[in-house]
């Protein structure tokens, strides 16, 4: 059963989200994924935020872009975490889509991540789910030992090369 729901606005969205479906593959987490607008599907959008908990749902996660109301309108129906992913944009970049996520009325939180930052919208996910589930906070745990080894790693490299053989590198 999907535990995480994974929404976007429109289909040109999915290139930002797999990365929030890929995180969530890693960790084992089951996800849904829906191309819903809440602005031209409105009685959909509805249903699907008002029965995402009897689903199983525990953790939206939705990315929009523009005037981005998708995740905002989730936390206004859906009780559980609501976790912002704001899409970049052509005209001002995706600072009107962060904006508009994190700019929400007292009482209707929505966690928001970076512009296009699906992946650590997969990782707050994660967490938040962890807290009831041992074996989902160790592979979060792992995880972070793993990022922390990357970053030893690329020093070690750093200092045996010297900078300007590492940028050849990269």
């Amino acid at each position: 059963m999907a535990k995480v729901g994974i929404l976007m606005g429109s289909d040109s969205d999915l290139g930002i989200m797999s990365k929030a479906m890929e995180q969530l593959e890693e960790f084992g987490i089951d996800y849904e994924v829906n191309v819903i607008s809440a602005h031209r599907e409105v009685d959909e959008f509805v249903n699907y935020a008002s029965s995402a908990e009897e689903r199983g749902i525990k953790v939206i996660i939705a990315g929009a872009g523009g005037a981005a109301h998708l995740p905002g309108m989730c936390a206004a129906i859906f009780t559980l975490p609501v976790i912002g992913v704001p899409i970049g944009t052509k005209n001002v970049g995706g600072v009107d889509s962060l904006y508009s996520i994190v700019q929400m009325p007292s009482g209707i939180p929505v966690a928001t991540v970076a512009i296009d930052g699906a992946k650590n919208a997969a990782i707050l996910a994660a967490k938040i789910l962890a807290v009831s589930d041992d074996e989902l906070l160790a592979k979060v745990k792992n995880f972070k030992a793993d990022l922390k080894d990357q970053v030893v790693a690329k020093n070690e490299k750093l200092g045996k090369l010297g900078y300007k053989e590492y940028l050849k590198q990269m």
